[in-house]
């Protein structure tokens, strides 16, 4: 049997709750990637990780034990990640996420009948076949795809292609949320298909339109916030840069027979400063940008980003109106941001109260000890 074998700060780490040890931290590991038992520098057994040779993140915890990793193994977990996910009001959801259900590396995405698939490491990918059988066991799809269409494919030397893995899975799948219904393209949308990790600051956001108000939704893309606020609002501004976006949420409104969403394509800075030059208020308003900071590097001009963006959406909210405001930047802490909210608001010489500090839903864990799957932040605030 070959092992792996690491420092005491590595085995520090797993006995802390991260799952991953770095390279810098593993005093030697097998050759070819796959699932390794791994023992400390004194010789005691610590578990069963993922072995990636060429990562720098070298080994990712998947069982504690000594517990066979088999197909049946797979299907216990599945069941329980389906077994945390029994309230969701929605036939789309995240299945699996990762680090989050305690199998690294490994995202599954619902959409109704199919599964959307991302297996992020060279280690994951010696278990494909096992995988594959435990989905269709636990979940009944009619298809499984596989995105691997991602950056971080490629830090683990594999391929970054999109391919059907078994069964059959449409270009485009009807997707239900709540009340609202809306188009996902498993095979070319964002992500694995659409952004799910908003869905329940979307159902909330539409109870907090006062009837027959106005609402505005900044990087609308598909429309997602957009026609849950359209539900109880007068009118609807979708913002977004991408015409082809607009175009596809024009398509959404259609489907639920919504008629009171503007679709306006323009870059959201820009707009927004005009509008609040021009004295246009809204009584809800959602700001849900793409992640402004892909590493490190980028975070200060990120947080002058979001700072910049969030400033001029506080001049648009009515006296007692709403204001969401999100980030899907990991690089971006929760109290940066929540300091960055704080010091756009004071720019703005008005009063925000705030309302209820915002996170992924069910489907997206957060584990309090891996600060990687808290990625997805934000705030609801009211004017005063």
């Amino acid at each position: 049997m070959s092992w792996a074998t690491v420092s005491a700060r590595g085995a520090a780490r797993w006995a802390a709750g991260h799952p991953w040890i770095y390279r810098s931290d593993v005093v030697s590991n097998p050759d070819a990637p796959g699932i390794v038992p791994v023992r400390d520098n004194r010789g005691k057994f610590l578990g069963q990780a993922l072995c990636s040779p060429r990562s720098e993140i070298r080994l990712r915890l998947l069982e504690r034990s000594d517990a066979p990793i088999s197909p049946a193994w797979w299907q216990a977990q599945f069941e329980r990640c389906r077994e945390r996910r029994q309230t969701i009001d929605a036939n789309a959801w995240r299945a699996v996420h990762a680090e989050g259900d305690g199998l690294p590396a490994l995202i599954v995405d619902r959409y109704d009948r199919w599964l959307v698939v991302q297996l992020l490491s060279a280690a994951l990918e010696t278990q494909r076949g096992p995988i594959i059988d435990a989905l269709r066991a636990t979940f009944h799809p009619d298809g499984i795809l596989f995105r691997h269409d991602v950056p971080t494919r490629k830090l683990e030397g594999l391929d970054d292609t999109v391919e059907l893995a078994w069964g059959n899975v449409p270009e485009r799948v009807e997707v239900r949320e709540g009340d609202v219904r809306w188009f996902a393209a498993p095979w070319t949308g964002q992500k694995t298909g659409a952004f799910l990790d908003q869905r329940d600051n979307r159902l909330l956001m539409g109870g907090l339109v006062p009837a027959g108000g106005s609402a505005l939704d900044c990087f609308a893309y598909h429309g997602s916030f957009a026609l849950h606020l359209a539900r109880r609002a007068g009118a609807v501004a979708a913002l977004d840069v991408s015409q082809e976006a607009l175009a596809r949420g024009a398509e959404n409104a259609a489907l639920n027979g919504v008629t009171n969403i503007e679709w306006i394509g323009g870059d959201a800075f820009d707009v927004l400063a005009e509008w609040g030059k021009d004295g246009r208020r809204f009584d809800v308003v959602v700001v849900d940008p793409p992640a402004f900071a892909k590493s490190k590097a980028h975070v200060a001009a990120a947080l002058r980003g979001y700072h910049e963006i969030n400033r001029r959406a506080m001049h648009l909210v009515a006296p007692g109106g709403w204001l969401l405001t999100a980030s899907c930047s990991f690089h971006v802490p929760r109290p940066q941001f929540l300091e960055m909210v704080a010091r756009a608001a004071a720019g703005t010489g008005r009063r925000f109260t705030l309302h209820r500090i915002l996170g992924p839903g069910v489907d997206h864990p957060e584990v309090i000890t891996i600060p990687e799957t808290g990625y997805l932040k934000g705030v609801i605030l009211r004017a005063d």
